[in-house]
């Protein structure tokens, strides 16, 4: 009796591991555990870091503002978050145009660039396709 119950406990267990539980697309890809993040720095007219207020990134594609709530400039003065792999699936494979603006703390002035960017929802990471590294202000 104590064989019979396990066998159907084996059984079930095995069926039950058989199933494809993520329903996707994807395939078996396998992911890397790295997580990677786009940034841009802001400069002033001397090329050295600045700060801003007023910090956005939208998704021209979408009109979707991107909260990454997190900038870089916490550890790196003048260096924002633009995008990371939390947002991976929100972009497409082709690529977004992700509009990035920042307005200077010293000058009030406002500047924009456009970063493209590369994700999709079976893409294990965020990939940078074009855009500055630097926006800097006169």
């Amino acid at each position: 009796m104590k064989r019979i119950a396990l066998a159907l406990l084996m059984a079930g267990t095995l069926l039950a591991c058989k199933k494809d539980r993520n329903n996707t697309d994807c395939g078996n890809k396998i992911c890397t555990d790295i997580f990677v993040s786009a940034t841009v720095k802001f400069v002033d007219n001397k090329g050295l870091a600045a700060e801003v207020k007023d910090y956005s990134v939208v998704n021209q594609r979408t009109g979707e503002k991107i909260d990454a709530h997190f900038t870089s400039s916490y550890y790196v003065k003048g260096s924002y978050l633009v995008v990371n792999d939390n947002f991976t699936s929100k972009l497409s494979e082709a690529g977004d145009d992700l509009k990035v603006t920042g307005t200077s703390v010293e000058t009030n002035q406002t500047k924009s660039a456009v970063v493209k960017v590369k994700g999709g929802e079976c893409a294990c990471h965020i990939e940078k396709v074009s855009g500055p590294e630097q926006i800097a202000f006169n």
